[in-house]
């Protein structure tokens, strides 16, 4: 037994020394943790779309490029999964069929497929189908605008609906033919005016849409009372006889625009803005007329110093008094001084009467030096004004005395003279024009009182000047035309004022300013017929810079001492153009055909 005992007790002492760690060992290391996943690369795919069928139209597949998901994120080179790129792609033709939809293709198909030699290339295959066409215009007005007294305004609204039997009916002309009927509808008197119902139906079968549109126009809106806003220093008169419209008559959009452009011209305001109160009725049912004004300094002085290629360099001092002594009148002086001319002027004007005219008053004196002949003008105007946003009328009487001296010999004449000038404006912008046309008729007739019997007698004046603007593609053209005439005998001595010279930034360019005209003992002198004109081209150097044009152009014409003396001559030449936001500034390098010479030009703004 004791035997037995020791044997086990041997057993477990070796079995205890087998498993202790040795002195020097180390810990049993931990089991080692699963390795994360590692993270999945990028997909990286290229995209072909192609339109297929009778409308391959590079118009679809921009559309496409531009809006659809799968081509949106590769343009941007994001980084997308695998999974979300099998997203994108299995989304794209549905995407793709609302996108055609909104061009008329309400029958598209599309499928995305796979390279076979490379799965990383997809390939975008739209069938557009035929283009779905109006085939039903249904146009209604309730309101107002459905009884019979607006009868010419709904025929008018009627045939201005662009969306017509057979056009194509896409989404973004339905879009705009709504909100410019909608405009339409507003600017002709009814400024409540809304679309109550807007519908299309689409036969997708074959490929037909019916329209539905019902205007509800609210009611006929007329022009009630002025609340005027921000007068200190003006006469309340001043603005309400500018209105052009009396109490109760239609509202018109062109009615109130007209009315602000009357405002902003007598420059007595810094600011104006005329609006209708349509959502206020009056008893009589007419709604207010609100005026805001923000009132012009009542003196303002201008200092002015530059250069120009007419006439070289200028110093400019101008004032105005828009009340003075608390008349309802405006002051205007200004002394120029330049290289050739030097002058002073004072002008007054009165505020607009009641028949929206200003009676106006101007005593100048004026040396001119800018050709052979060295002119000293002094001269008096009586006239009145009459200005429209689009057009004016002056009717003046003038009385000048001039002064001309030519080489050594000294004439002195005296012009009496009524004349009447209409301005006529067509254009998109007065300050800019692109497209329309302008035109300046003067019409004159005086006497003359010269230094004895033969230089005496009646005279008449016409000078005729002609603006057209066209826009040409990506080009734009100008083309001006002037012919003028004094008619009188031959020994009548007419002014040198009154008469004509051709040549400078508006009329021939290459020739110095008032340089061509008929020449007497060696010296250029007015002539008393004259006739110019002018064609150009202008175009953006790069679309993204669309303000500033290079221009290509040739001028002709010249100035005679009768037409079977005219001879016209020619400049051509090139320069650019830049639409500042005072007016075009064009810098011109002209040749003179006649000489062989280059001249350089310079000229800011249109002028008639």
């Amino acid at each position: 037994m004791t035997r037995l005992l020791v044997g086990l007790l041997l057993v477990a002492v070796l079995s205890g020394c087998a498993t202790a760690p040795a002195p020097n060992a180390s810990p049993p290391a931990p089991p080692a943790a699963p390795s994360p996943p590692a993270a999945e690369a990028p997909a990286v795919y290229s995209l072909d779309i192609e339109v297929d069928g009778d409308y391959r139209d590079d118009r679809l597949r921009k559309l496409l490029q531009q809006h659809l998901d799968l081509a949106r994120y590769r343009a941007s080179e994001a980084a997308l999964s695998r999974g979300e790129l099998a997203r994108l792609a299995a989304a794209a033709p549905a995407q793709a069929q609302t996108l055609l939809e909104t061009e008329g293709h309400f029958n598209a198909s599309a499928t995305v497929s796979r390279a076979a030699d490379d799965a990383s290339r997809l390939r975008l295959l739209v069938k557009p189908g035929p283009v779905t066409r109006v085939a039903r215009v249904e146009l209604l007005f309730t309101e107002a605008l459905g009884h019979d007294d607006a009868q010419a305004l709904r025929d008018a609204l009627r045939s201005a609906w662009p969306l017509g039997e057979g056009v194509p009916f896409t989404q973004s002309p339905w879009a705009s033919a709504k909100s410019e009927l909608l405009l339409r509808a507003r600017q002709g008197g009814y400024p409540l005016a809304r679309w109550a119902e807007t519908a299309a139906q689409v036969d997708t079968d074959s490929h037909t849409a019916e329209l539905r549109l019902v205007m509800a126009s609210g009611h006929r809106a007329r022009l009630g009372e002025l609340r005027i806003e921000g007068l200190q220093r003006q006469a309340r008169q001043t603005v309400e006889r500018l209105t052009g419209f009396e109490r109760g008559a239609p509202y018109t959009e062109q009615a109130l625009a007209d009315f602000q452009e009357r405002l902003v011209k007598t420059q007595l305001f810094d600011a104006v803005r005329v609006q209708l109160q349509s959502e206020v009725v009056d008893a009589d049912g007419s709604s207010p007329v609100r005026v805001t004004l923000t009132e012009s300094a009542l003196q303002q002085a201008t200092v002015a110093v530059g250069y120009h290629a007419n006439d070289g360099q200028s110093l400019s001092i101008e004032h105005l008094h828009r009340r003075p002594f608390g008349q309802s009148v405006r002051a205007r002086s200004k002394l120029q001084l330049s290289r050739d001319v030097h002058g002073v002027e004072l002008e007054l004007s009165s505020h607009p009467q009641p028949d929206l005219k200003r009676n106006l008053m101007s005593l100048q004196f004026e040396q001119d030096r800018s050709s052979d002949t060295i002119a000293q003008n002094l001269g008096v105007r009586l006239g009145r004004l009459y200005e429209a946003p689009q057009d004016e009328r002056l009717t003046y009487v003038e009385l000048l005395r001039a002064r001309e001296t030519t080489g050594s010999q000294v004439n002195t004449n005296l012009a009496l003279s009524l004349n009447q000038q209409w301005v006529r404006r067509r254009l998109d912008s007065t300050l800019l024009p692109t497209d329309g046309h302008q035109g300046l008729l003067l019409l004159g007739a005086g006497h003359v009182r010269g230094g004895g019997s033969d230089d005496s007698g009646p005279f008449g004046r016409l000078q005729l000047k002609l603006g057209y603007y066209r826009p040409l593609g990506g080009w734009f053209g100008t083309a001006r035309a002037e012919l003028a005439q004094v008619i009188a005998r031959e020994q009548v001595g007419v002014p040198e004022k009154l008469r004509f010279l051709a040549g400078g930034d508006e009329s021939v360019r290459g020739y110095a300013y008032r340089s061509l005209g008929p020449v007497e003992n060696g010296l250029t002198v007015g002539g008393r017929v004259l006739a110019t004109a002018s064609l150009e081209l202008a175009r953006p150097f790069t679309a993204s810079l669309p303000s500033v044009l290079g221009a290509v152009f040739v001028d002709a014409g010249n100035a005679a001492s009768r037409w079977a003396d005219y001879r016209p001559v020619v400049g051509i030449g090139a320069g650019l153009r830049w639409r500042s936001p005072v007016g075009p500034l064009r810098i011109d390098a002209a040749r003179a055909q006649e000489t062989g010479k280059w001249r350089l030009h310079f000229s800011v703004g249109i002028t008639l």
